[in-house]
């Protein structure tokens, strides 16, 4: 029979080791469930103090970085005296215990002249006995601290009961350190990764970085450079492939909210109930399928920015739910009537016509004007086929270097092609040409039959007709025309001929596009300025002439 906290009490053993095990399974419970340490050693040491009575804890851990002790969490110490708990390995008994790795128990701290007393909470103990035990805290066979108690003295077994106790104790209290050390090290590499990942979005997303230095493409980094460091809506036009989503992440990680998530969300890829739980979350058992709570990407978002692809063939009753979101900022999950607060800006994109979309009554007019705060439209590639010689070489380089290539080569006959070329899928097919060309390589020479059908059928009509008779005959009529009608000096030949070929093939252009000049662009394959320099040098934004006083084709000075 053993005493326990108070001489009137008598435990047998049979009950001390039921205690124990009780003890043991709340501390098992305390301390997995989570990795606030200081707070897992609290409520540790009040089931300790509760069940066995013990006074006062500390746990003291090595500071790699100083090489001294100091007391990281206590119970029954004031702030004041755990400031003061700080030792030197090997000092006191609580240095001690950490230099050698092995415990120590005082019966009487009155008499023990290696106990220091350091935090100065046992100035008096109103003539009771009170015993110390320390016990060392060893992560993967190295001490790392030291556990320690006061308790009433009340006999020796009693007393080892309670080291060996303590031991087990600090054995918990070791593995929470080791796996708190393992979450905190994958928590600090992957906030280092995070960094990282970052800084190269920001570095791969500048303005700078993104090919095109036509006209068209300097009006739209014009434009997302004022855009970018305001929480505007912001509404992308163009044809698929044109680099919406390229822009937007542009946006993103320029403007302020850069460190915070860039969401996207494919529109055309979801409809109905399906959609409305991707942006906006549901709860469980909102509709078949509903399992659990699922947060929707507007929360996700939350503090930066959605990216709201192919908007325009978003279901109209999904459009009401988004407007209130732009509207009021805040949302609803599908099946819940909790009001969620977001800050998201929203980045939407479509390649339709969303005034054509809402004249037929597919997408809301309150919507559109919602969105189309500021609209930025990306000209297609056939607008800007300067660009189309460095995204070549771009796209060139980084497929050579995923695929171990060295295709470096192209001709200027081929390079001619391609810039040429309408291409219908715009950067995205462009992009997919070259790797194609690049994968099926087998030296560094771009060659035709490297490329797809659809760009090798173009370039050999143009072969036929270049090897055509009509050419040569209209070029022999022209010149025998224009020798004939005007007494020309050799030398000026040439560019007369150019100004009759080049007004006969714009004015046609102009004709079958009913005199749309956006659309006679797209159809003869040149920029809209370059049309736009040409009808007025070449005099076709004036009435027709009347037959009698043909116009006169412009010389070169004499």
């Amino acid at each position: 029979m053993v005493a326990w906290a108070d001489s009137s009490v008598i435990m047998d053993s049979m009950e001390r080791a039921e205690l124990e095990l009780t003890l043991l399974r709340e501390m098992g419970r305390v301390l997995s469930s989570g990795l606030d340490l200081h707070a897992a050693f609290a409520q540790t040491m009040r089931v300790l103090a509760d069940r066995l009575g013990m006074e006062r804890g500390s746990m003291v851990l090595l500071n790699d970085a100083t090489g001294r002790l100091q007391i990281e969490a206590a119970l029954g110490l004031t702030p004041e005296e755990i400031q003061r708990g700080r030792y030197v390995v090997g000092e006191g008994i609580t240095g001690q215990v950490v230099a050698s790795g092995s415990p120590l128990v005082v019966a009487d701290i009155s008499k023990e002249t290696r106990f220091l007393n350091r935090t100065g909470a046992r100035a008096g103990n109103n003539g009771k006995v009170v015993s110390f035990i320390c016990v060392p805290i060893s992560v993967d066979g190295r001490t790392v601290g030291a556990l320690s108690v006061d308790k009433q003295f009340l006999d020796e077994h009693t007393l080892s009961d309670d080291q060996r106790l303590l031991e087990i104790v600090a054995a918990f209290i070791a593995q929470a350190i080791k796996i708190n050390s393992i979450v905190a090290e994958e928590r600090e590499q992957w906030q280092e990764e995070r960094r990282q990942l970052r800084d190269t979005l920001q570095s791969k997303y500048k303005f700078d970085n993104i090919i095109g230095s036509s006209p068209a493409m300097l009006e739209v980094f014009d434009t997302i450079a004022q855009v970018a460091s305001s929480r505007a809506t912001v509404l992308l036009l163009g044809e698929t492939g044109t680099g919406k989503e390229l822009i937007a992440k542009a946006i993103h990680f320029n403007s302020t909210r850069a460190e915070r998530p860039f969401i996207r969300v494919n529109c055309g890829a979801l409809s109905g109930t399906l959609l409305e739980s991707e942006l906006f979350g549901h709860v469980k058992g909102s509709f078949t399928g509903a399992i659990r709570d699922k947060v929707g990407r507007f929360e996700a978002a939350h503090g930066g920015t959605l990216f709201l692809d192919e908007i325009g063939t978003m279901d109209i009753g999904l459009q009401v739910k988004l407007l209130r979101v732009l509207q009021e900022r805040e949302l609803e999950r599908v099946g819940d009537n909790k009001t969620i607060r977001v800050d998201v800006r929203i980045i939407a994109a479509t390649n339709l016509n969303l005034q054509d979309e809402v004249a037929k009554g597919r997408f809301r007019e309150d919507l559109f004007y919602r969105l189309n705060v500021v609209t930025i439209a990306l000209p297609p590639l056939r607008s800007r086929r300067e660009d189309i010689p460095r995204l070549i070489d771009f796209f060139r380089d980084k497929f050579n270097a995923e695929n171990g290539k060295e295709l470096s080569k192209i001709s200027r006959e081929l390079l001619n092609v391609l810039v040429r070329y309408g291409w219908p899928g715009n950067v995205r097919e462009l992009e997919n040409a070259i790797e194609r060309a690049v994968v099926l390589s087998r030296g560094d020479t771009l060659t035709e039959e490297l490329l797809p059908t659809a760009i090798r059928a173009f370039a050999q009509q143009g072969k036929n007709a270049l090897a055509g008779e009509d050419v040569h005959d209209l070029v022999e009529h022209l010149v025998e025309e224009s020798l004939a009608t005007y007494a020309l000096k050799e030398g000026h030949i040439y560019d007369l001929v150019i100004h009759q070929v080049e007004k006969g093939l714009i004015g046609q252009a102009l004709k079958h596009c009913d005199g749309v000049k956006i659309k006679a662009a797209d159809f003869l394959g040149i920029n809209r300025n370059t049309l736009n320099k040409k009808v007025r040098e070449l005099g076709l934004e004036s009435e027709e002439p009347t037959p009698q006083e043909p116009p006169q084709p412009t010389l070169p000075a004499q």
